[in-house]
């Protein structure tokens, strides 16, 4: 009884870990707090590692400190860093490797749940800095379509506002 509610809770965090990426990735890396090493992420860079790559280094202590409180007895506090480590295992996979092509190998998905991640991600990346992005999601990703609205809506938006700022919103007077 004690393993399936164990392994219960490993499952939770693995799903809950979803919600708090998705919070995390928009309000603390896209936010005034978290850019300065997400900024990295929606530039080129040269190298294998980006500065980006703090936030897995933090998650992998953060995972680590919670098996080893839970090892000392603290529980569940091991299956929570186990379930936190397993979402780590699935964002390298997913995001560094599959979206990313930060391995030697390359795998293009051509249908299904993988490719609409990859597509997701890729309309992610398609704005240019930290405003206006769409799927924050690591390993869901929303509809494509529901995603091309937002960019669309977002684009309008953002044309708007510079018109405002520039002064040229007014409707051209018909000759």
């Amino acid at each position: 009884m004690i393993y399936a509610l164990n392994t219960l809770i490993v499952v939770a965090t693995v799903l809950a870990m979803e919600g708090v990426a998705y919070a995390v990735h928009r309000y603390v890396m896209h936010g005034a707090l978290g850019w300065g090493w997400h900024r990295s992420h929606h530039e080129e860079t040269e190298g294998v590692f980006e500065r980006n790559d703090l936030y897995a280094v933090v998650f992998t202590v953060l995972s680590g400190a919670l098996i080893t409180f839970g090892i000392a007895g603290v529980w569940p506090l091991r299956q929570v860093g186990i379930g936190l480590m397993v979402y780590g295992l699935l964002y390298f996979i997913v995001h560094d490797g599959l979206v990313h092509q930060r391995w030697p190998f390359r795998y293009v998905p051509k249908r299904g749940y993988v490719k609409r991640l990859v597509q997701a991600h890729k309309m992610h990346h398609a704005v240019e800095g930290r405003k206006g992005c769409v799927s924050f999601g690591f390993l869901y990703a929303p509809p494509i379509h529901h995603l091309k609205a937002r960019l669309k809506a977002s684009a309008a938006l953002a044309a708007r506002q510079v018109r405002r700022r520039t002064g040229t919103d007014a409707e051209p007077h018909p000759r």
